[in-house]
């Protein structure tokens, strides 16, 4: 029924657009603008958009699904060329493909894979990282930290997010393998992407006498939240393993300051420039992969240099 609520309202947005092949003005819309990864993403597509002559509207969503609806039909108003949509719900994005597709309007989603990204209309792509590697990468190299035995507890993004679904399957995964089998999670639980959230997550864990030799979080943000309580706790970092994903320039800092062993770069930068390019391509009616992947790296403290200046 939400669905079907979704699909109706976007194909009132979009039904008798008009649509030009200029691709002059391109209408980006994020989930949110209070999150440094997604920040760095939206400077890049700002930057790459400046570069290229290209003139964007870039909407924050504010976390509300309504809210990126209505930006999506105040561009369309506007006149934009394509659209490019970091999505808040990915379930969401069924409705907005076709509604797209029915308006003859360019879509890429960014960093935030839509439900539907197998089925995609032809002038729609899907512009990320693959997030089957990230939480892999992640979760191997706890594994070899914890020599393949202990407790872990998994901080968790928004449950409607497709990266926390995979990212979390990645771990469990993992430790389902030979050599990692004497893992295990003794707690699991969303702190919905944010700092503050994490802090208060790991605050409630402790509180609650949760016994664990690492943290396996969905990303920095929640990672540097558990450092924070952590040490407000009193719990020495040396005797716990911390991991995040992103490698954003507050998790360096913190892995340079012994305080987080793990992350997994994921190029935000990387991200804008291929939607970008995807939306200007795709406005041309020139042909787009529907899936470009920009690759994730592991991060250490052993490579961690040549990180920072990303």
């Amino acid at each position: 029924m939400k669905k079907l609520a979704l699909t109706l309202m976007l194909s009132a947005i979009f039904s008798g657009t008009a649509f030009a092949a200029d691709p002059s003005k391109v209408g980006v819309s994020m989930a949110l603008f209070d999150d440094n990864f997604l920040t760095t993403l939206r400077n890049s597509i700002e930057a790459t958009a400046k570069e290229q002559g290209i003139e964007v509207q870039i909407e924050d969503a504010k976390n509300e699904v309504g809210t990126q609806l209505n930006q999506i039909q105040n561009f369309v108003a506007s006149g934009v060329k394509a659209i490019i949509v970091n999505p808040v719900d990915t379930d969401a994005t069924i409705g907005m493909s076709e509604a797209a597709e029915k308006a003859k309007i360019p879509l890429v989603y960014v960093n935030r894979q839509p439900i539907n990204v197998d089925k995609l209309p032809d002038n729609q792509a899907f512009v990320a990282s693959d997030e089957a590697v990230s939480g892999t990468l992640q979760m191997e190299e706890v594994c070899k930290l914890m020599k393949g035995k202990g407790n872990i507890v998994v901080m968790m993004g928004e449950l409607s997010n497709q990266a926390a679904i995979q990212r979390t399957k990645d771990v469990h995964d993992v430790i389902a393998k030979e050599g990692c089998k004497d893992i295990k999670i003794v707690a699991e639980q969303t702190a919905e992407w944010s700092r503050t959230k994490g802090n208060d997550l790991m605050t409630n864990w402790l509180s609650a006498g949760t016994e664990f030799d690492a943290v396996v979080s969905n990303n920095d943000e929640m990672a540097l939240g558990a450092i924070q309580a952590l040490k407000a706790a009193g719990k020495s970092m040396d005797k716990v393993i911390v991991a995040g994903i992103d490698a954003t320039a507050d998790a360096l800092a913190a892995m340079k300051a012994g305080d987080l062993d793990v992350t997994v770069f994921q190029s935000a930068a990387g991200q804008g420039k291929g939607a970008i390019d995807a939306a200007v391509k795709l406005a041309k009616g020139e042909a787009v992969d529907q899936k470009v992947w920009i690759p994730f790296e592991l991060v250490t403290p052993k490579n961690m240099d040549q990180y920072m200046a990303k």
